[in-house]
């Protein structure tokens, strides 16, 4: 199973450290220490945490603006058959799903909790600016 330091976890879920660190001690999520000593948290707990939090940034005044295609997140749900696989990410307040090869989920490690950086290339992108 993927273990990740707080400062990693916090990175994934777009807090402070601190703030992860109060989610360990009010055990909303669990942590154990490392051969080290240091406080790591197991990456499915992480996933779901990130599912937990997820929320939609306000909008509020756009201008010039437009998303880069390049996400980090962690590994929400990974569904395979013998031939294809689903692979859904949780990448701040976005979800990401993607549609690959079952040999490349295996090839990659791919598993809840696990990072991942989901890089979007698309032949139409629509982009607008609210009024």
């Amino acid at each position: 199973m993927t273990q990740m330091r707080i400062s990693e976890a916090a990175t994934l879920l777009g807090v402070s450290d601190d703030t992860v660190r109060r989610m360990v001690d009010a055990d909303r999520l669990p942590a154990t220490r490392d051969d080290a000593g240091r406080l790591v948290v197991e990456g499915a707990h992480l996933a779901a945490v990130a599912q937990e939090v997820a929320r939609p940034a306000p909008v509020g005044t756009v201008a010039d603006e437009s998303a880069r295609n390049r996400m980090r997140g962690i590994v929400t749900n990974v569904l395979t058959d013998t031939v294809m696989a689903q692979v859904e990410l949780q990448c701040g307040p976005f979800r990401i799903v993607s549609l690959m090869s079952s040999e490349a989920v295996r090839d990659l490690g791919l598993e809840v909790g696990s990072v991942a950086v989901a890089s979007i290339k698309s032949t139409n992108v629509v982009v607008g600016v609210p009024r």
